[in-house]
């Protein structure tokens, strides 16, 4: 039977969201839909709005169990300001969690969502509660680090299996025993194998056959055979003469037999494994019996992430359905404004470089510098002669443009 758990609609969320007071230094989340969306009021989000600040915000449901259920865990975000150090992963906690001291040390069931941390290292986390220890998920998932809003997907199914997707595709799948260290190895090597003595792993050998030619010269240098001894050598005085070395005119390296394949080569040697006799297959894991919190606990160095869709279900298809009605209905569009909010911003930067590069010509032009401040005096007495593009004006035409394809989404739900 399809349920949904908890489904967060943002209006009113400062009466369902609980700010944590563990520290006073927390940053603020603020409802807002960002620079672009498909509409403005619909595509509110939780947006983080100071920088280099940690952050703690949770929020409280009736508390379900995943046993014997499939477990989704689904969300959005955006990262607007071009996020380049920070988290944007949600966490799930036991009814147990004090909301106003939530805290990075405080007990989690799952962390999951894309983190980032440098150029380059950027993936999803998945980290599991089990038997006290938290687990990281040893594949990388790489995240979406772009400007548009994504859709991040969990899900746990009673067989032990579980899936990843990001805008409802899948990026990883299996089984959780596989993909974290839940328990001991299924396998390990024989203790007591031991590879045989005269085992040949060399796949080529030198050729035992092969002799170095009788005329072979492998001396670089040879006494000079021109050179005399003086007649004033005195060897009880001097010791032993001898004459200086010239190269040699017929050296041809160091000699090497030739390579063969080795006719003994009996390949790499395995070592057999046995059952791990302290392996113990355990049917709970990630069975977890009071959710009943999510948080956002975060820290960014560059705040601007905008959190939305929070939904948890048993019901695959429902989150897919529901991902659909939301991200999937503004992305397209969402995109389109960022496009064309970019390419302002850079027609705006190329209009100022151009005007300051002008600026910079007449001063060479004129060594009194009089052109100079009668062009800044025409400039103050100008209206609108600022040098910026009609922004707002051209944003809400395509707004407008646009209105006609919006619906309410999450009246759709």
């Amino acid at each position: 039977m399809c349920c949904c758990f908890f489904l967060c609609f943002l209006d009113g969320w400062k009466k369902r969201w609980v700010e944590s007071k563990h520290q006073p230094d927390y940053g603020k989340f603020q409802l807002t839909a960002g620079r672009f969306y498909a509409d403005k009021e619909k595509d509110k989000g939780l947006q983080t709005s100071e920088d280099a600040k940690f952050y703690a915000l949770s929020t409280r449901f009736k508390p379900f169990s995943n046993v014997n259920e499939t477990l989704v865990v689904q969300f959005s975000v955006k990262h607007e300001q071009g996020i380049d150090c920070g988290g944007g992963y949600v966490k799930l906690f036991p009814a147990t969690l004090n909301q106003e001291d939530m805290h990075s040390e405080s007990e989690y069931y799952i962390m999951f969502g894309p983190d980032i941390c440098g150029f380059g290292n950027n993936k999803v986390q998945v980290i599991l509660h089990y038997q006290g220890k938290y687990h990281e998920n040893n594949k990388t998932i790489k995240c979406r680090i772009n400007k548009d809003t994504h859709l991040y997907t969990l899900i746990i199914r009673p067989n032990a299996t579980y899936e990843v997707k990001i805008d409802n595709q899948q990026v990883a799948a299996g089984e959780l025993e596989d993909d974290w260290d839940f328990l001991p190895p299924r396998k390990i090597k024989d203790p007591y194998a031991r590879k045989p003595r005269k085992w040949d792993e060399r796949l080529q050998i030198e050729d035992p056959e092969d002799k170095k030619p009788e005329d072979w010269e492998d001396s670089e240098y040879i006494p000079d055979p021109e050179a005399k001894k003086p007649a004033d050598w005195n060897e009880a005085m001097d010791g032993e003469w001898a004459g200086p070395l010239i190269p040699n005119v017929k050296y041809k390296g160091q000699w090497k037999p030739r390579i063969i394949d080795n006719p003994n080569y009996q390949g790499e040697w395995i070592h057999p494994e046995i059952d791990n006799p302290k392996y113990k297959p355990d049917p709970t894991i990630c069975h977890y019996y009071n959710i009943s919190v999510l948080g956002l606990d975060l820290w960014q160095v560059k705040s601007g992430s905008i959190f939305d869709n929070f939904l948890l279900t048993n019901d695959e298809e429902f989150a897919e359905e529901v991902g659909n009605n939301t991200w999937g209905l503004r992305k397209d569009i969402e995109k389109q404004w960022r496009e064309l909010h970019e390419e302002m911003e850079k027609r705006k930067q190329e209009e100022e470089a151009r005007q300051k590069k002008e600026k910079e010509e007449e001063k060479k032009d004129d060594i009194w510098g009089l052109e100079e401040e009668e062009n800044e005096e025409d400039s103050e007495e100008e209206p609108g002669n600022d040098g910026q593009m009609p922004g707002g004006e051209a944003e809400r035409a395509f707004l407008h443009k646009n209105e006609e394809v919006l619906v309410d989404q999450k009246d759709e739900l």
